[in-house]
């Protein structure tokens, strides 16, 4: 297969590389004293950066190495079945593994040659979904939001308030900022926070999102805004790793400390 479907089984390496099997032997016992000798050679041998792990052997090294490996590949791919945009239904997947593993190619009803293609289209299609349901929840809150009084709308949709006014220049799409701001979900989850790192970010105000790029103008130093971005002016349908869903709107506690001319 040219192009492989399970990403973490090329990163099994890397994840059996932290084991240090000690006691990994066949079942047949060393003498008297010598278990002990070796195990302790082999301790004082091992690299710094790798802790030597006792384990009880599993039968033959070859049962050993076969259960390690199990593990090895079934915690990487836990990682990634966590990372999917939907949750993979185990029975079938232990089905079809099973079946691919063992070459019975003839019993699958997905080919391994077109596996990728289906996994890519289904992938696609999941998310496209997923964005259209979080943009009905965004504007549906969005709406609503629009209401309060103290919430003002620009042309473009963006939504924002003002928690802390204050007077003074506001940046340009040539500046730099220095902004303390916390980013959450619609469901209140915080994503990311410079409050909480304790240090303040910088950047470009044309480096960032659109909805921030339009907010940033809108503030002068000192001031504290909170800004309601849809999510045609944030990560689109597309949204951004683990934390940011396809089609999310976001929520955003900005505080401009500085404005930084290039």
């Amino acid at each position: 297969m040219k192009k492989n479907l399970f990403v973490a089984a090329s990163m099994i390496g890397l994840a059996l590389t932290g084991f240090a099997f000690v006691s990994c032997a066949e079942k047949a016992a060393p003498a008297e004293g010598e278990g002990e000798a070796q195990a302790t050679e082999a301790q004082a041998e091992a690299p710094a950066k790798q802790k030597a792990v006792r384990v009880k052997p599993i039968g033959t090294l070859e049962d050993s190495l076969s259960y390690a490996y199990g593990v090895g590949l079934g915690s990487n791919l836990r990682e990634n079945f966590e990372q999917m945009p939907a949750d993979i239904n185990m029975d079938i997947f232990m089905k079809a593994f099973e079946k691919a593993i063992k070459g019975d190619d003839s019993k699958l009803r997905i080919k391994p040659e077109h596996a990728y293609q289906v996994f890519q289209h289904c992938m696609m299609a999941i998310m496209q979904r997923t964005a259209q349901e979080n943009k009905r929840l965004g504007a549906e809150f969005l709406a609503e939001n629009a209401k309060r009084e103290e919430v003002l709308t620009t042309e473009s949709g963006l939504q924002y308030e003002v928690l802390v006014p204050a007077e003074g220049p506001k940046p340009t799409t040539a500046d730099r900022v220095s902004v303390h701001y916390e980013g959450s979900l619609l469901d209140g989850t915080v994503f990311d926070s410079s409050i909480q790192r304790g240090n303040p970010a910088q950047f470009g105000v044309t480096q960032v999102i659109p909805g921030w790029t339009e907010g940033l103008q809108l503030m002068s130093v000192g001031s504290r805004y909170k800004f309601y971005i849809p999510s045609d002016l944030a990560y689109g349908d597309q949204g951004a790793g683990d934390a940011i869903a396809p089609g999310s709107m976001l929520i955003f506690e900005v505080e401009l400390l500085d404005i930084i001319k290039k």
